[in-house]
């Protein structure tokens, strides 16, 4: 009998009924389906890289790397004027919808021009830290040059990544989430076409390998946006907010200082933590270009299977940070249990089939056994971890939807630092530990960042109404 009252206890507490997974699917397939193809396609169009020669595939992994850690900052600057845009949606404060686009138009601004200022005046250097392992001086020589040419024309694609991110974000929060799928789609079947004519020179185009890669890329940027503007500029009625939009770009001070303060530790949060993503595969590449070349593999494959916790995720912070909004405490937990369980459950299944197909995804590549071996093995890994990281997302974003900005930076980001760059360094420069062991440890570490996270969110820390006080 008490165990009957447990097991229903459990599942009335962790499983929703239909209308629940009807409700959270609707936000999060398409979100799913735009990350999906978009990772989609840049894995094809790694392949595509791939299949040229390991220099081109290393140069380009690099500098996509480099332009993450950009991405991250993105993500954060607009994230912490992003929890009020959902807490405003959710009381029809349209006009609280206009300031914090306002606000994130001019945050996308200062980090864009600040991005575009670094990497034109020391490019060149951060690809060469990532250049120290082994590798004969032709192949480092070839890899830095790829590099380069790849890196200087995408920074030509940053000013409409940049309008993308501040109307694709605020369209989501507002729970218009279709939208930016189908700009999403369309971007990258654009950005797969051109890639095969520009890399490989087809029907008449010129051949232009890397460089060819990054072209691509750009082009289909211009296209996201366009179609996200002209899109927003014809559904006035549907959201509100865009109407008047741009009689001003002021921001009060009042509201400009409430979300510096939330919004700056996402931002130094996002920063860190992308420049600990960094480093720690700068640790890993003092073991030789062939780890380098076996990273971007796996990374590649696992952005495809990582889609599902990743919107699940997001998915959080828009359905939680809307019933904190509405004042419905209650609902929230309640929700918010579920969702988290979903997102894990659904990771194990997705782990499962990607340990089954770890073998077959390096024979894509047209690089030596060794770098097919490594990258195996480093999906296989990944895969083990992906429920705990499915976890790991929830948590953050579950902090994040009721202002917990601090606790999210220490959280992620100090936490990054501190224990898994720390250990990757340390075990990468001081140790005969394989490459692969060292990397099965720091993904390890995360389990600790696991618990930590269960009992901030069991405490309810995060269940607070801030735009209302």
């Amino acid at each position: 009998m008490e165990m009957t009252r447990t097991k229903t206890g459990f599942w009335r507490k962790f499983v929703g009924d239909k209308a629940f997974y009807k409700m959270v699917l609707a936000i999060a397939i398409p979100i799913m389906i735009q990350n999906g193809i978009t990772n989609f396609v840049s894995l094809l169009d790694n392949i595509m890289i791939g299949r040229i020669g390991t220099e081109q595939m290393s140069g380009a992994a690099i500098v996509n790397q480099l332009i993450f850690v950009y991405n991250l900052c993105m993500f954060g600057g607009l994230a912490g004027a992003g929890i009020f845009t959902a807490q405003y949606f959710g009381q029809k404060d349209h006009e609280g919808v206009r300031q914090t686009f306002r606000y994130k138009f001019w945050m996308a601004v200062i980090l864009t021009v600040a991005t575009a200022v670094v990497f034109l005046t020391s490019g060149d250097s951060l690809i060469r830290i990532y250049l120290q392992g082994e590798g004969s001086a032709a192949e480092i020589t070839a890899t830095l040059n790829y590099g380069k040419q790849y890196l200087y024309i995408m920074l030509i694609g940053l000013p409409p990544f940049m309008l993308g991110q501040v109307y694709s974000s605020t369209l989501r929060e507002c729970g218009e989430t279709v939208l930016p799928m189908k700009a999403g789609v369309t971007a990258v079947l654009v950005n797969l076409v051109f890639n095969y004519l520009l890399i490989y020179g087809k029907f008449g185009f010129p051949q232009l390998g890397v460089r060819g890669a990054a072209i691509a890329t750009v082009i289909s940027r211009y296209v996201e946006v366009a179609i996200i503007l002209i899109w927003a500029a014809h559904n006035k009625q549907k959201l509100p907010f865009i109407e008047g939009l741009y009689h001003t770009l002021k921001v009060p001070k009042n509201l400009a200082w409430k979300i510096f303060i939330k919004g700056t530790p996402l931002l130094l949060n996002e920063a860190m933590w992308a420049c600990g993503v960094a480093i720690l595969a700068q640790c890993y590449s003092v073991r030789g270009l062939n780890v380098v070349a076996a990273q971007n593999i796996s990374n590649t494959i696992n952005n495809v299977f990582n889609i599902v916790f990743i919107a699940l995720g997001d998915s959080v912070a828009i359905v939680v940070g809307q019933l904190l909004g509405a004042g419905d405490m209650k609902k929230a937990r309640d929700t918010d249990n579920k969702m988290i369980a979903f997102s894990v459950f659904c990771c194990i299944g997705v782990a499962a089939v990607l340990l089954i197909l770890a073998p077959l995804f390096p024979e894509l590549y047209n690089t030596n056994p060794e770098a097919k071996k490594l990258a195996c093995q480093f999906i296989m890994i990944s895969a083990l971890f992906m429920p705990n990281n499915a976890f790991l997302h929830a948590a953050y974003f579950t902090l994040r939807s009721g202002g917990k900005t601090v606790i999210t930076f220490l959280f992620d980001s100090v936490f990054m630092w501190c224990v898994s760059v720390s250990m990757a360094f340390v075990l990468s420069r001081y140790t005969g530990l394989s490459v692969v062991v060292i990397f099965a440890l720091v993904q390890a570490a995360d389990i600790i960042k696991s618990i930590i996270g269960f009992i901030l969110v069991k405490k309810g820390v995060w269940l607070q109404n801030f735009v209302s006080e």
